[in-house]
């Protein structure tokens, strides 16, 4: 019998049986679950994951090609981490672009004319169920000083922003000095988009899948 073949390369929903699901804490952002899945031999295992809202994030780049980041102090990784603009999905009902366009504003003053789909992923989906889309936005311009109306706090009260070529962010991720994953992902494909203009890329209010 054969496998799979090339046009099979899609990822598709599924989901096993759950005979049993336990909670183990809720915080502000995310829940800490076990379930007990029913595995294709019939085995009961235990599997551990976290409950997230989602996430956007935005790759903005300038008339240069030149891609905004920003440097946050991320606790769990005891590092100052460069990073795309991003932020929870924590508006109910708000458009993924919308909430995109929010975060570029507020963590950067800055805002965008033109938005595409860049790419969507799970960010680590053995352990957690939370997924990001990020966006390639692009006509990009700073925002008056009188239109700002909102108050940056914690690890958000003082990151520096710059703006980086996309070949040197490509170099410079593939090269260990970024680490972030949306950073990461968002710089590579969007160096792989821009081999045809972003002719290619899906509309900012594409479905998710």
């Amino acid at each position: 019998m054969s496998g799979p073949g090339f046009g099979d390369v899609e990822d598709v929903p599924e989901e096993w049986k759950v005979v049993s699901t336990v909670r183990h804490f809720s915080a502000r952002v995310i829940t800490g679950v076990t379930d007990a899945v029913v595995m294709p031999d019939g085995e009961v295992v235990d599997r551990d994951y976290v409950v997230h809202p989602g996430s956007v994030a935005v790759v903005a780049l300038d008339d240069q090609e030149r891609v905004l980041l920003l440097r946050q102090y991320r606790h769990p990784a005891r590092r100052l981490l460069w990073e795309l603009p991003a932020g929870l999905r924590d508006v109910e009902g708000e458009p993924l672009h919308l909430g995109a366009a929010r975060e570029l504003a507020e963590e950067t003053g800055h805002r965008a004319g033109t938005w595409h789909t860049l790419v969507d992923t799970f960010v680590s989906p053995g352990m957690s169920d939370e997924r990001t889309r990020i966006f390639l936005a692009r006509d990009v311009s700073p925002i008056p000083a009188g239109e700002l109306d909102f108050v940056r706090r914690h690890e958000e009260a003082d990151m520096p922003v710059v703006w980086v070529s996309l070949a040197e962010a490509v170099r410079r991720a593939l090269g260990g000095m970024i680490h972030n994953s949306q950073a990461v992902t968002g710089i590579l494909a969007a160096y792989a988009a821009s081999a045809d203009g972003f002719a290619s890329l899906r509309p900012a209010d594409a479905p998710e899948a």
